[in-house]
């Protein structure tokens, strides 16, 4: 299988040579060179799933490497590893992708851009692909950087707008923040251990070489990078902002690819997390979970919502694989992909749909207050878009509540052994609670309720850097998308029901569970497979049993699943009696909210977190710039004109010493002795008298002294 992966691979990277280089000269643009490739890919990865499943092994493995590069006494690898979580990987991500590209065939039409656009894309699932084929952390990295170029190409893809261009870089830099700590994680394990293979890095810690508070360091470091790329708190500032690349990349980020990565990742590096470690991820993942819930309230942009509910949903999968729910955390992340992208593509419908209505008005197409009565023109769009939302509800039936259910009685068996960590499954049903009622606001809002783009009635601005692009229609009544869209909704909104994963709709108990066991945990000794995870071993208390193996797994999973249904239907059924019943006066009433209510104009606004990272890290940072700037203007280049200065003055100063003393004694020498040999000249007459007078005087002269 090995030769299949790396076809699947390749074919997404060559489309993106043949787009980049050819594509502006091919018939439509070259769209169906990524199309094809990428399906080509998905099929690929079809059978190497099917071969997975064949095998029916929960340890199938299989493992090609290449030396890179040589030093003589070490060698860098790059290899490509295979297993059931690779392979699920692989389907995954290639169907996401696969029904983006098709439906970016209609939604992008007309963009003067069209061809890179789907070079972008290519470029995007080349990375994201070899992310989850790669063996050891360092060939890791390199596709996490592909990854993050990727995005920051499609998120700016509209560049010629200033809030597309900021939306790109933010995403870039803050996701560098996370990048830096998992550069410093694998550092540590290149010290410490040397090769930094998944396996090699799994036996040093299993015989002891990297253990105790640096292994808990290098665990903490590596889930920094997980920290941005998955944005969790506090570095999940960057996703909102990301809405301002077109609705497919919303929907390929968002879904199934860059955002999971982090979380895919934390599942790789899993066996060697150390307790301190695990507890600090499922706290970060909690706090997310209930953040990104509580902001989805109050926004009214239809993409921001789905974004923030992103953001939420990946601190799920974080806080389940904290509290050592492996499977649990793996299998939300594969069910999301499924519902997340139908929602995007969804709401892409929507705003395709609204673009032409609003056309011609300065009303935001994305803002729900804008819409209303959509159920009877986009029926298509409306049944997939509910479809989804009850999945990601959690509501029974659907994958959703199989994979939300286990995370759930993950955390609340957790609690059963830690009981002061009661705040985390109380935020996690409390984030299900939450998701179920913003959800349902924004179905109501969207599909049900009066006509709003009809009258006017609510009508507003264009918000914050709405989708738009070429192409669209003149105003009118809104309209079905093409088939060319709706059908990956529909694909979609299929997988999101229960029977996909496990013929008993209210217990995870198929291929998925038998394929996807959870490893020993090598960072303390513990572990063991299973679905729930149980405790981590190590932390304070007993270690619990695993899923399906003793009594307080299965009242835990009775427990959760019947709080789950709870918690999510009464958020449905306040929605309902708001939003469904009440849906002009409830608009009204958070108009008026947002002008005097605190809590709700924190919501609003994101809890400040973007203005407190302008008043602090922003602004720290050009004060610095500043204070740096004056530093080097008065000190460095002060010192450096002052040394000009002292230079100078002491050169002047040798030359008057050179000019003065020394030419002057080289002169008055050389003056002397021509004085001299004037008057010894005056001397040689050349006449033998006088020098016989001269000798004559001079004995003479020396008799007188010596009578003297």
């Amino acid at each position: 299988m090995i030769s299949y992966a790396i076809a699947i691979l390749l074919l997404p990277l060559a489309a993106f040579g043949v787009q980049i280089f050819f594509g502006k000269r091919l018939p439509r643009g070259g769209d169906w060179v990524s199309v094809g490739a990428i399906f080509l890919s998905l099929l690929l990865s079809l059978i190497v799933l099917g071969h997975a499943i064949g095998e029916y092994n929960p340890n199938y493995f299989e493992r090609e490497q290449w030396t890179w590069m040589d030093f003589g006494g070490s060698k860098i690898s790059l290899g490509i590893q295979l297993d059931n979580v690779a392979a699920i990987m692989l389907v995954v991500v290639t169907l996401v992708s696969a029904l983006v590209h098709l439906y970016s065939v209609g939604y992008m039409h007309g963009d003067k851009l069209y061809h890179q656009f789907f070079a972008f894309l290519s470029l995007f699932s080349f990375s994201m692909l070899g992310l989850v084929l790669s063996d050891n952390f360092f060939c890791l990295y390199i596709f996490w950087e592909l990854v993050g170029v990727s995005s920051y190409l499609l998120i700016g893809f509209w560049f010629e707008k200033p809030s597309a261009a900021d939306a790109c870089k933010k995403a870039f830099i803050v996701n560098r923040v996370g990048d830096f700590g998992m550069f410093a994680g694998i550092l540590i394990l290149l010290w410490q251990v040397g090769p930094l293979g998944y396996q090699e890095v799994f036996q040093a810690v299993g015989q002891g070489e990297l253990s105790g508070g640096l292994l808990t360091l290098a665990g903490v470091c590596l889930f920094l990078g997980a920290v941005g790329k998955s944005a969790q708190f506090p570095l999940h500032v960057w996703l909102p902002d990301a809405m301002e690349g077109p609705t497919p990349v919303s929907a390929l980020i968002h879904a199934a690819t860059m955002v999971a990565a982090g979380v895919y990742m934390v599942t790789r590096m899993f066996p060697i997390l150390t307790p301190d470690a695990l507890l600090l991820i499922a706290y970060i993942g909690a706090i997310t979970a209930i953040l990104g819930a509580s902001i989805a309230i109050a926004q009214n942009d239809i993409k921001r919502v789905l974004a923030y509910s992103t953001i939420s949903q990946l601190g799920y999968m974080i806080m389940g694989l904290g509290v050592g729910a492996y499977v649990a955390g793996f299998f939300h992340l594969v069910t999301h992909a499924a519902f997340k992208a139908c929602l995007f593509l969804g709401s892409g419908s929507v705003i395709h749909a609204m673009q032409g209505v609003v056309h011609g008005s300065d009303r935001d197409p994305q803002d729900v207050r804008n819409m209303g009565a959509l159920k009877g023109y986009m029926p298509t769009t409306y049944w997939t878009f509910l479809t989804a939302t009850i999945a990601l509800a959690g509501v029974p039936l659907t994958s959703g509540f199989l994979s939300k259910d286990s995370i759930l009685a993950g955390t609340l068996e957790f609690s059963m052994g830690h009981p002061q960590h009661f705040l985390i499954p109380l935020i996690g049903f409390g984030a299900a609670g939450i998701t179920a009622f913003y959800m349902f606001r924004l179905v109501f809002l969207t599909f049900h309720g009066e006509a709003r783009w009809r009258d006017g009635h609510g009508a507003h601005g264009a918000g914050h850097g709405h989708d738009s692009h070429g192409g669209h229609g003149h105003a009118g009544e809104p309209h079905e998308s093409p088939r060319v869209m709706t059908i990956p909704l529909v694909v979609l909104a299929a997988l999101s029901l229960w029977f996909w994963y496990s013929p008993n709709p209210v217990s995870p108990s198929g291929w998925f569970h038998h394929m996807v066991v959870k490893p020993e945990s090598l960072a303390t000794g513990g572990g063991g497979h299973g679905g729930h995870a149980g405790a981590v071993e190590g932390m304070t208390g007993p270690v619990l049993a695993q899923h399906g193996g003793h009594e307080g797994d299965h009242t835990a999973h009775l427990m959760a699943m019947a709080l789950s249904v709870l918690v999510a239907g009464l958020g449905i059924w306040v929605s309902y009696r708001l939003y469904y019943l009440r849906g002009k006066e409830m608009l009204e009433r958070e108009e008026r909210a947002r002008k005097e209510s605190g809590l709700y104009k924190a919501m609003l606004n994101k809890w400040y977190f973007d203005e407190f990272y302008d008043a602090t890290f922003i602004r720290g940072t050009l004060a610095l710039r500043m204070a740096l700037g004056w530093f080097d203007q008065k000190v460095i280049d002060g010192i450096v004109n002052m040394v000009g200065r002292v230079t100078v003055l002491v050169s002047k100063a040798d030359g008057l010493f050179d000019n003065w003393v020394v030419d002057g004694a080289v002169n008055g020498t050389a003056a002397i002795i021509s004085t001299l040999g004037d008057g010894l000249r005056r001397l040689q007459t050349g006449r033998i008298q006088s020098y016989l007078i001269m000798a004559m005087a001079g004995i003479v002269l020396m008799m007188v002294l010596r009578m003297m």
